[in-house]
């Protein structure tokens, strides 16, 4: 097994591991600062003493979400070593220690004081230990021998997507991609140099090549013995502790995504998932309900700050608010408001247009709101009338529905939820501005759609603080 489900998600062994250890030590770090901040009161007692392990918990614990939020434990990157410790430094010097001194002096019944001493050495240890393992992770996880061995069965149209959206090293961590099968009759599509033309079975390819997994990706799976899809090699495979996967299940497993040029809708109704609960949608509406409250009542500063600034650049009478007809769940229209980012002429001709990087018609301080996520904060009374979650796909505009619906098969299915400020699709991919952009963006809805759940939300809502630090995603 390389990979566990946490959230209903699909998270690597690897990824899994390195967050329990860092956990761990965390929690030992806020004992080493006690330590070596108190050195003369150090005894056999102190090394068990169970009065530190709620604070070493709390820290652990809060340390752990901050890492988690800044995009510490993202399962593909291409920065190195040092990208990975400044994020870890921003996450324990910077918003872990907020957080936990804001928690003592806002909730003080909760005995979480740290000592400036204290915290500031626990830091210093947890960055040293985490250092450290990140170090060792990246030494051996790249390692072929530690690498799940993976054989594609198949080399068309399929294979070739496949082979495609792996094309980047980071994809494939976790994962040794050994090469594609060809079927008999069907022209390779993949490259060659990745083609295996030996005539064994698949069993004994599997063994000779040390694969732990075999992908199913022939382009048509007819049931007759003659055909394109080998049964019984497959049976032999798996009744032998390979693991035979299609290459829809790979995809959502690796990518986190579907991919819907070759999802069939037998699939959509019979796969695992797009379930309804009750107990899930009334825990997702509470919540949306009590933290939309909460946030009119903590944000208010900026949403003044944003209108003062708006209309000090364009003038008294300009707009404050820009509101827009979208489409909801169950493709529901309704309006959406977020500050004005644009001229006031942006779409002067009336036609609804796609908005691009650098787009000329955002103000100066329409690109500043934009790039802080600011210009959202209005559709948090969206989200507490109920048009709107917090989590789910981004709310599209009729015009660019209707076209899309046309272009793009199953992109109806993704109003089967209600839209949110943030979502899957927002983390995993750019920002949208073309109907090539919103089918990559599909396939990620469509996993959000499958495996949603409050946790899964909760997890998406950390980590867009990502996306509000560092400005991923935004033009």
């Amino acid at each position: 097994m390389n990979h566990i489900r946490i959230f209903k998600h699909h998270v690597p062994v690897p990824i899994a591991a390195l967050a329990v250890l860092e956990y761990g030590v965390l929690f030992v770090s806020v004992y080493v600062a006690h330590w070596l901040r108190f050195p003369h009161e150090v005894s056999l007692a102190t090394l068990f003493d169970v009065s530190i392990a709620p604070r070493a918990h709390a820290y652990a614990i809060v340390n752990l979400v901050c890492m988690i939020a800044i995009g510490s434990y993202k399962i593909r990157g291409a920065e190195g070593l040092t990208g990975s410790v400044l994020r870890v430094l921003v996450a324990i010097f910077l918003i872990g220690t907020i957080i936990l001194s804001a928690a003592f002096y806002l909730i003080p019944t909760l005995e979480l004081y740290f000592g400036r001493g204290v915290l500031a050495i626990a830091g210093m240890v947890a960055l040293v230990g985490i250092c450290a393992l990140r170090a060792l992770f990246r030494r051996f996880a790249h390692t072929p021998q530690l690498r799940w061995g993976l054989l594609v069965v198949g080399a068309g149209k399929k294979a070739a997507r496949l082979e495609a959206a792996l094309a980047k090293e980071e994809d494939a961590v976790g994962f040794n991609l050994m090469g594609f099968i060809p079927m008999d009759g069907v022209e390779p599509e993949v490259s060659p140099a990745r083609l295996i033309n030996e005539k064994l079975p698949l069993l004994d390819l599997c063994r000779k090549y040390g694969a732990q997994d075999l992908v199913v990706a022939v382009d048509e799976r007819r049931r007759s013995d003659g055909a394109q899809f080998p049964l019984h090699e497959l049976l032999d495979c798996k009744l032998n502790g390979i693991n035979v996967r299609d290459d829809i299940d790979f995809f959502e497993r690796e990518l986190g995504c579907l991919d819907i040029r070759f999802l069939s809708p037998g699939w959509l109704v019979f796969s695992e998932g797009f379930s309804f609960s009750p107990f899930r949608d009334g825990a997702e509406r509470l919540f949306d309900v009590v933290a939309s409250s909460t946030l009119l009542l903590l944000s208010w500063p900026f949403m003044l700050a944003a209108a003062i600034a708006i209309k000090l650049e364009e003038g008294w009478s300009a707009p404050l608010i820009y509101s827009q007809e979208r489409v909801g769940m169950g493709g529901k229209i309704f309006r959406v408001h977020k500050f004005r980012s644009m001229r006031t002429d942006a779409e002067k001709d009336g036609k609804a247009k796609w908005a691009a990087k650098n787009d000329s018609r955002v103000t100066r301080v329409g690109a500043f709101i934009r790039n802080t996520r600011i210009d959202e904060l209005p559709q948090i009374f969206n989200v507490f009338k109920g048009d709107m979650s917090f989590v789910g796909p981004r709310p599209e505009r009729p015009q660019f529905v209707d076209e899309l619906t046309k272009q793009i098969p199953f992109y109806a299915e993704r109003h089967r939820v209600k839209p949110g400020i943030t979502g899957w699709a927002q983390l995993c991919y750019p920002y949208g501005a073309s109907a090539a952009d919103a089918e990559g963006k599909l396939q990620y809805d469509l996993y959000y759609i499958k495996n949603h759940s409050l946790l899964f939300d909760l997890f998406i809502l950390v980590r867009t603080v990502e996306v509000i630090l560092l400005g991923n995603g935004v033009r």
